[in-house]
C-alpha cells in the first residue's frame, strides 16, 4: 500500500511540474513577442532619431530590382568594359576639352539693363598730347543691383463741378457732378491692394509671420502692428477672398475625383470650450489634373472627426483617394480608394526580411505606375489590369498565408494591408486614381511648413481665414499664377463689382480664367 501511495504522490509530483513548466514556457513566449516587439520599436525610433528620413529602397532585392525610386531597372547600368574598350576610354578622356563651369546664378530676360561705363581719366596721349580715339570696349563683369521698395501715400481726392449757367436762372436746377474714388478693400484703412497683397504674399507664400513682418514694413515707413496686420488678412479673406473660395467649392464638389488629407493645428481660442492645447486640424482637398483645372482647398476645423469632412462634401459623389484613417468611410454615394505609399511605409518600417519583401511587392507597382504616367486613363486601366494586379494578388495572398501576429511591425503592417485590401484595389479598375495619395500630402505640405513659423492661430475666424488664403496660393500655383499679383487684381477689382448680386463674374476671376491667366502669369 505505501508502495501505491508513494507512486501516487510522485505522479502528483511529476504532473504538478509539468504544470508549472506550461505556464513557465507560456510566459516565456510571451515575454519573447514582447521582447521582439520592444526592440523593432527601438529600431524605429533609433532610426528616426540618427537615421535617414527617406523613403528609397537601400536593400538590393531578390529579384534584382533596384530602388523605387531609380529610373533605370538594370543593376548593372553600364556594359563592362574590355581591355581595349578601356584603353580607348582612357585616351579620350586624356583628349578632351575641359568645359567650363555652369554658372549657379543668372539673371532672367526680363530685368532692365543698367550699363556702367568706365573711361580712362585723361584721354590725351603722354607721347605727342593729342586726343587718343576710342578704338572698343569690353563688359568686364555683371552684377545684379537691388533697389528696396519704396512706400507711397496716395491720397484719393473727389473733385465736384456745377453748372454756373443753370444756377443763375431761377427755373433751372443747379446741375452737380462729382467724380468717385473706386471702393477700397478694407474701409477707413491704409491698406491699399498691393499692401494687402504683399502682407499676405509674404504670410502664405513666404511663410513669414505676421509678427515678424511689423520690422520690414517700419522700414518702408508704414507704423502698424501684428494685431492690425492680423485683422487685415480676416478682412481680406472673409469680405473678397471667401466668394472666390466658394466658387471654387461648389465647382470642385461637381467633380467625380478627389483627395483628401488632414494635418493637425492649434486654435487658441476654441468655441467648444477646450484648452488651445487641444490640436485642431486642417484638411486639405485637391481635384485631379484628369478633370480640369487642379485646385487644392483647406478647411479649417477644431476635430478630426468624420461629421467635419461631411459637413464639406456635401453632396459629391465619387471617389476619395486617401489614407487608412477611419474617418473616410461609410458615407454614402462616396467610395474610398487607399493609399499605397502608406502601405509601403508600414513594411518599410518593419526592419527585416519580410518587411523587404513587402517593400519589393510596392516597388514593382510603382515602377509600372512610372511606366504608365503618361497613357490616357482608359489605356492605363487596361495595363494595369494586365500587368499590376496579379502583383497585387500575389502580395496579398502571401500576407495571407504568412504567420504575422502580435505586436510586432510586421503584424501592423499585414494588419494594416489586409484591412484595406478593396481600398488598395481601387486604383486597378479606374484608370483616372492615382496609387497613393501623395499630391494631397504635397499639398498640405505648405501648411505643415507655415505651421512651424506662425505657431498657432489665435481665433477660428483667423485659422478660417488662413485656410482661404492657402487654398487661393495653392490653387494659384498649379495653374502658374503670381499669388501676389492674383491677389492684388482681386482686391482692386472685386470691391467695385456687383459680385453678390451677379456671381457669375467671379468665374473670370478663377486662376484658370483667361483674363486672370494673361495678367497674373508668373514671368
Amino acid at each position: 500500500m505505501s508502495g501505491v501511495a508513494n507512486e501516487s504522490s510522485s505522479e502528483k509530483i511529476i504532473r504538478l511540474l509539468e504544470d508549472q513548466l506550461a505556464v513557465a514556457s507560456q510566459q516565456n513566449q510571451e515575454l519573447t513577442k514582447q521582447i521582439e516587439s520592444l526592440t523593432h520599436q527601438i529600431q524605429h525610433l533609433t532610426k528616426l532619431l540618427y537615421g535617414s528620413k527617406t523613403e528609397k529602397s537601400k536593400y538590393n532585392t531578390p529579384d534584382g530590382q533596384g530602388s523605387l525610386f531609380d529610373e533605370d531597372d538594370s543593376p548593372f547600368p553600364e556594359p563592362e568594359h574590355t581591355e581595349e574598350q578601356s584603353q580607348q576610354t582612357v585616351s579620350y578622356t586624356v583628349v578632351r576639352k575641359k568645359t567650363r563651369k555652369k554658372r549657379n546664378d543668372s539673371l532672367c530676360d526680363h530685368v532692365e539693363v543698367e550699363c556702367v561705363h568706365h573711361h580712362p581719366d585723361q584721354t590725351i596721349c603722354e607721347c605727342c598730347r593729342h586726343d587718343m580715339t576710342e578704338i572698343g570696349s569690353t563688359i568686364v563683369r555683371e552684377e545684379a543691383k537691388f533697389i528696396p521698395a519704396k512706400m507711397v501715400k496716395v491720397q484719393h481726392i473727389e473733385h465736384a463741378y456745377e453748372c454756373k449757367v443753370c444756377k443763375q436762372a431761377v427755373s433751372l436746377p443747379a446741375q452737380v457732378k462729382r467724380g468717385h474714388a473706386p471702393q477700397p478693400a478694407i474701409q477707413r484703412s491704409l491698406a491699399s491692394a498691393s499692401v494687402l497683397a504683399k502682407v499676405l504674399h509674404d504670410k502664405f507664400i513666404l511663410y513669414v509671420p505676421l509678427y515678424r513682418q511689423v520690422n520690414e514694413w517700419m522700414r518702408y515707413g508704414l507704423e502698424t502692428n501684428d494685431k492690425n496686420l492680423s485683422n487685415w488678412v480676416i478682412r481680406a479673406a472673409h469680405d473678397w477672398l471667401s466668394p472666390v473660395y466658394d466658387r471654387m467649392k461648389a465647382l470642385m464638389m461637381g467633380k467625380s475625383l478627389l483627395h483628401a488629407d488632414e494635418t493637425y493645428g492649434k486654435v487658441i481660442r476654441r468655441s467648444d470650450g477646450k484648452s488651445g492645447q487641444t490640436n485642431a486640424y486642417n484638411w486639405v482637398y485637391r481635384t485631379v489634373p484628369s478633370q480640369g483645372p487642379v485646385m487644392t482647398l483647406f478647411q479649417s476645423a477644431l476635430s478630426r472627426a468624420r461629421s467635419v469632412l461631411e459637413s464639406f462634401i456635401g453632396g459629391f459623389k465619387g471617389t476619395i483617394i486617401c489614407d487608412g484613417y477611419s474617418a473616410y468611410g461609410n458615407l454614402p454615394d462616396v467610395q474610398f480608394a487607399n493609399c499605397w505609399a502608406h502601405v509601403r511605409r508600414y513594411w518599410l518600417k518593419a526592419d527585416s526580411q519580410n518587411g523587404r519583401k513587402g517593400v519589393n511587392f510596392c516597388d514593382q507597382l510603382y515602377r509600372l505606375e512610372r511606366k504608365f504616367k503618361h497613357l490616357s486613363p482608359g489605356k492605363r486601366r487596361k495595363e494595369r489590369m494586365k500587368y499590376s494586379k496579379p502583383i497585387v494578388d500575389e502580395f496579398f495572398q502571401w500576407i495571407e498565408d504568412s504567420p504575422f501576429f502580435g505586436k510586432s511591425a510586421l503584424a501592423k503592417a499585414a494588419d494594416y494591408t489586409l484591412n484595406r485590401i478593396e481600398g488598395l484595389r481601387a486604383f486597378l479598375y479606374d484608370g483616372r486614381i492615382e496609387i497613393d495619395n501623395n499630391p494631397a500630402e504635397n499639398a498640405i505640405r505648405p501648411n505643415v511648413i507655415g505651421r512651424k513659423n506662425w505657431l498657432f492661430s489665435v481665433s477660428e475666424a483667423g485659422a478660417q481665414a488662413n485656410a482661404i488664403c492657402l487654398s487661393l496660393a495653392e490653387t494659384a500655383k498649379c495653374n502658374g499664377i503670381d499669388f501676389y499679383e492674383y491677389v492684388k487684381k482681386l482686391l482692386t477689382d472685386l470691391p467695385t463689382l456687383e459680385i453678390r448680386q451677379q456671381p457669375e463674374i467671379l468665374d473670370q476671376y478663377l486662376p484658370w480664367a483667361k483674363n486672370i491667366q494673361a495678367t497674373c502669369a508668373k514671368l
